[in-house]
């Protein structure tokens, strides 16, 4: 659906890359090889979004490192864009109906860090869940995006127990119940 609107595939991946986690960051060689793209290819979008203001940059040591402009007023838009292309939207709301008591939901592996994938990943953190019908929701949800979804289930206590050793950038919560069974603050 997407491509049809935007012709450029390094546009794309770049949209992916920053506006899908926010702390998402990169610098030019980095998505250079990412991207199996020419650096020339890469680096006109990267200006073409700086200039727009809808990245912003920084240097760090040699590098000019780039991230998503939270601030920005699209950004919430073209966020909640990539989130229904990829069907993330579709997935959250599938999984979490009729499901058990899920408190939140977390993005996980290559998408979470902003590279696109034929899978992904998602880590539930609830109780009571029905593993038989999660597995019917993820096989139906994964049929309409056309991509594998891999979930790993959590109670709330063990959650809460690895989170310190997770890299913030390697998780993003993308739903979170407005009742939890136990608060669990973002990473």
């Amino acid at each position: 659906m997407l491509e049809t609107l935007i012709t450029s595939k390094t546009r794309i991946k770049l949209l992916t890359k920053f506006f899908l986690n926010p702390q998402a960051k990169a610098y030019l060689r980095g998505l250079e090889e990412t991207f199996g793209e020419s650096s020339n290819a890469v680096r006109v979008e990267l200006n073409r979004f700086e200039h727009a203001g809808l990245l912003s940059s920084a240097m760090e040591g040699n590098r000019k490192v780039y991230t998503a402009n939270t601030k920005h007023p699209l950004y919430p838009d073209i966020h909640n864009i990539l989130r229904k292309h990829l069907g993330i939207d579709q997935i959250i709301e599938e999984v979490t109906k009729k499901l058990g008591h899920v408190d939140q939901v977390w993005l996980s592996g290559e998408f979470a860090k902003g590279n696109d994938s034929a899978t992904i990943d998602l880590l539930l953190v609830g109780t009571a869940i029905d593993q038989n019908y999660l597995e019917q929701l993820r096989d139906k949800a994964a049929s309409l995006i056309s991509r594998t979804i891999q979930l790993t289930l959590f109670t709330p206590a063990t959650f809460a127990g690895m989170k310190s050793k997770i890299i913030p950038s390697d998780i993003f919560l993308l739903w979170e119940s407005k009742t939890p069974i136990l608060r669990i603050n973002s990473l």
